[in-house]
């Protein structure tokens, strides 16, 4: 997979599945709960609308290093993103990435609970594997030879999506593409600069 097709397969996935479950570290541990994201891919960065009497406000002003899980289930693909979390009171922003089902929770993006999670993804990870009904032929195959299922090349893709210091969006895109392969089979890593 070209460095330019992960970073789009990323936020491909992420603008699709739109809800992810969103992880903070509070004082028990990790805590995970789903939220409805507002990606900006040509800046690179995640928003969310949430309530500034929820919890994971108080985790992240604690420790803003964050982790989002997006799900295609039908595509099969798995997203996992290593992230910051700034808790912004920013109403224009708000009413900027508001939806109309925003209303159910608040009275309008000026409500003085509404705030907006302004996350900068760090990494991502990516699992694309097989359709469904390629992985059932696959398997109904595989029983009546007696062999293991052939269910082709399972790629795992690593995204770096943050600048790296000192370098420029154009620096970054002339970097190449570092793909090798893992002890594991049919398993290909992809790292990749992403902005």
């Amino acid at each position: 997979m070209a460095k330019q097709d992960s970073l789009d397969r990323v936020w491909d996935v992420i603008e699709h599945v739109g809800v992810c479950m969103f992880t903070t570290r509070s004082a028990a541990g990790m805590r995970a709960r789903p939220l409805e994201a507002r990606p900006d891919r040509g800046n690179g960065i995640i928003w969310f609308v949430t309530d500034l009497r929820s919890a994971k406000e108080h985790e992240i002003a604690r420790d803003p290093a964050v982790g989002l899980v997006f799900v295609d289930a039908d595509a099969k693909a798995y997203l996992s993103i290593t992230a910051e979390a700034a808790i912004r009171r920013d109403h224009v922003k708000a009413a900027e990435i508001w939806k109309r089902t925003d209303n159910v929770w608040w009275h309008g993006p000026d409500d003085p609970n509404v705030c907006v999670l302004r996350v900068t993804p760090l990494t991502a990870e990516l699992w694309d594997g097989p359709s469904s009904s390629v992985a059932a032929f696959e398997f109904l195959k595989a029983r009546v030879r007696g062999e293991p299922p052939n269910l082709g090349e399972n790629r795992k893709v690593m995204v770096r999506m943050r600048l790296q210091p000192g370098t420029t969006k154009h620096d970054q895109a002339r970097g190449g593409l570092v793909a090798k392969r893992r002890a594991k089979p049919k398993e290909v890593i992809h790292a990749v600069d992403f902005e």
